[in-house]
C-alpha cells in the first residue's frame, strides 16, 4: 500500500505560516514497511494530519491518495475496508470506552477483523505490564495504563500502516521503550509501516525518514 499527499494543507491554516513544512503543500509518498517520524510543534496540525489520513476529517486542500485512489471519493464501504484491513490507529485521546474493562476495549477491535487470537492479546498485555488491568474498567486506570491498553488494541487487526499520535506521552522511559518495541515487532511481522507523530523526535524510534510539519 502507498499513501500519497499532493499539496495537502489544512483549510484553517494560513499557507504563509506553513511554508517551511516538509509535508503541507508538498508532494509526499509513504510506502508500507517504511517507518516515518513526523515532528510537529503544537498548533501545526499534527492531529489534523492523522485524522485526514484516517478519514475522520476532510477540511483540507489538496488530495490524499491510497493506492492511487483519492480518498475524497471513498464510500463508507471503502473506508470500512481500509480501516479493517489496511490502516490502524492509536488516537492521541485514545477513545477507550470508560465503562468497559481493558479486555473488552481490546476485544471490540479484535473481534471485527482478528489478526491475533485472545491468548496472543493477553501476552501483549503482559509484555506491557497491564495484564492485571484487563478486568478493570478503563475509567479507573491511569492515563499511562490507558495508553498501553490502546497500544494493544491498535495491534489486534491487520494493517499496512499504523498511525500513532503521541503514543508515549504519559509513559515512563521503561514503558515507552517496551511499547515501541512491541509496535515495531508487530509492524515487522506484517511488513507494515509506522507513521508516528509527536511534538519532538523520539530517541528510541529508528525511522527511515523524519519529516517536520
Amino acid at each position: 500500500m502507498n499513501i500519497v499527499l499532493k499539496q495537502v494543507y489544512p483549510s484553517f491554516l494560513d499557507k504563509e505560516l506553513i511554508s517551511h513544512s516538509q509535508i503541507w503543500t508538498k508532494e509526499v509518498c509513504f510506502s508500507a514497511s517504511e517507518n516515518i517520524q513526523i515532528v510537529a510543534p503544537s498548533g501545526s496540525g499534527k492531529t489534523s494530519l492523522i485524522h485526514f489520513l484516517y478519514g475522520l476529517r476532510n477540511d483540507y486542500e489538496g488530495n490524499i491518495f491510497f493506492d492511487k485512489k483519492n480518498i475524497k471519493d471513498f464510500s463508507p464501504e471503502d473506508w470500512a475496508y481500509y480501516r479493517q484491513e489496511k490502516i490502524s490507529i492509536m488516537f492521541q485521546d485514545l477513545r477507550l470506552f470508560p465503562q468497559l474493562n481493558g479486555a473488552e476495549n481490546i476485544e471490540i477491535k479484535r473481534a471485527l477483523q482478528p489478526f491475533h487470537n485472545a491468548g496472543e492479546m493477553i501476552l501483549m498485555a503482559k509484555d506491557l505490564g497491564i495484564q492485571n488491568k484487563l478486568q478493570q474498567k478503563t475509567e479507573t486506570c491511569s492515563y499511562g495504563e490507558k495508553q498501553r491498553i490502546a497500544t494493544v488494541r491498535a495491534l489486534q487487526q491487520p494493517f499496512d500502516f499504523l498511525f500513532l499520535d503521541e503514543p508515549f506521552s504519559h509513559l515512563d522511559e521503561m514503558n515507552r521503550q517496551k511499547s515501541m518495541q512491541l509496535l515495531q515487532e508487530e509492524a515487522n511481522r506484517r511488513k507494515a509501516g509506522l507513521i508516528l507523530a509527536d511534538l519532538k523526535p523520539i530517541e528510541f524510534f529508528k525511522p527511515h525518514r523524519t519529516l517536520y510539519l
